[in-house]
């Protein structure tokens, strides 16, 4: 029996999904429907989609510029991380559904909406994603799926309806999408379609933003990127916005072909997917964390950050940023963070980055300790009995037979 519903805050971005949902959502439900579109940087133009919506009847519409929130409270949280998913996705489009549902939340209790939907099909992440985050942050309201309620099972059945509905499909949209594509600020992921078969390789049309690395500048170029308690603060020298910090890395990365990744990935729901990721500031980012971490963290706690990385990217993958054990392992890594000040210098060449230095005032990197040279600081002879206490256990072991 289909549950009444008064008002619901739909996550709309003005494509032919959402459009057919805004529409489906009134004529099924008979309720109000209020779109909330967030610019997370993925360089649409938003003032179309709030076009798109009050032409289809929508409530209220409300288009939010998220960039500056979206790097700062949740791109730059993981990072400290070094979460990367199954050794190879930087998490662009997990870490942004959280932030997603979150203001969608807001914006439900602040028009008193009883409902809220999501455009997330049943076969996917995104689903899970943003309904662990609905129920962790608003459990009393509903949850509308459309892809896991209608009868819509096909783009030619999407187009139909909007034809029939009168909802406004762009020219170039009409055709069947060669693939599926998700950005925002932190990436550019692309999947479906076309690159079904993992065995074909990515056309290189599907890039929008890196370049081919063969086609990248012939000279290195050289970046500096400071680091204050594990955050990024500056390029160059220039201390930038989370987000304009961002931006001006995709710009550097990309024009030298940095941060192309062709990945099969274990989805949450239990298939595999093939996705082609764009993320070269973020790459950039990763590789300059590292390297000052390299100098500012104790052994101990660099080890068991690097132990903990993989249960933490999972639990963002799986949509569980709003998690009690997310938090609990954001706490103990951002301890781990508080000393993580400096510099690290990158060289961008054709789709590579190589660390090209690294400084910091709160390093632990002693000179006087490690030179191959004459010092007084550290007594050789002490490692005979470091080694025998070590051993021991591997003595008694062989005497055993």
């Amino acid at each position: 029996m289909k549950e009444s519903v008064r008002k619901v805050v739909l996550a709309y971005s003005g494509g032919l999904d959402t459009s057919v949902i805004l529409k489906w959502l009134q004529e099924t439900y008979g309720c109000e429907v209020v779109a909330f579109a967030a610019d997370l940087g993925q360089g649409e133009e938003l003032e179309a989609a709030r076009l798109k919506a009050q032409s289809l009847g929508a409530g209220a519409i409300f288009i939010e510029d998220l960039r500056e929130e979206f790097v700062r409270d949740f791109v730059f949280p993981m990072f400290r991380a070094n979460a990367l998913y199954e050794g190879a996705y930087l998490l662009g489009t997990a870490i942004a559904r959280p932030l997603i549902a979150k203001r969608q939340i807001a914006i439900a209790r602040l028009v008193g909406a009883d409902a809220v939907a999501h455009g997330a099909t049943g076969k996917g992440n995104d689903q899970v994603r943003f309904e662990l985050a609905y129920s962790a942050l608003a459990p009393d309201l509903k949850v509308i799926a459309p892809w896991r309620l209608w009868d819509l099972s096909s783009r030619a059945a999407l187009l139909d309806y909007a034809q029939k509905h009168r909802i406004p499909i762009a020219k170039d949209k009409l055709g069947e999408a060669p693939f599926s594509v998700d950005a925002n600020l932190l990436h550019v992921s692309t999947e479906g379609k076309a690159l079904e078969d993992p065995w074909q390789e990515p056309p290189e049309h599907i890039f929008s933003r890196t370049a081919a690395p063969e086609s990248a500048p012939d000279r290195p170029l050289r970046i500096e990127i400071a680091f204050e308690k594990g955050d990024p603060i500056a390029v160059d020298g220039e201390r930038l916005s989370p987000a304009s910090l961002l931006a001006r890395l995709n710009a550097l990365g990309g024009e030298h072909g940095i941060g192309r990744v062709d990945l099969v990935e274990n989805r949450f729901v239990g298939m595999k997917s093939r996705g082609v990721y764009e993320t070269p500031g973020g790459t950039l980012l990763q590789a300059a964390h590292r390297a000052v971490e390299s100098l500012c963290l104790d052994r101990g706690a660099q080890h068991l950050k690097d132990e903990l990385m993989p249960r933490y990217a999972e639990l963002v993958y799986n949509g569980f940023w709003f998690a009690p054990e997310r938090l609990m392992l954001q706490a103990a890594i951002d301890k781990s963070q508080e000393n993580v000040e400096g510099v690290a210098r990158l060289k961008l060449y054709k789709g590579g980055v190589t660390l090209a230095g690294r400084k910091s005032a709160k390093s632990l990197y002693s000179q006087e300790h490690v030179t191959f040279e004459e010092d007084s600081v550290y007594d050789q002879s002490d490692a005979e009995g470091f080694i025998r206490l070590n051993a021991l256990r591997l003595r008694l072991a062989a005497k055993r037979g």
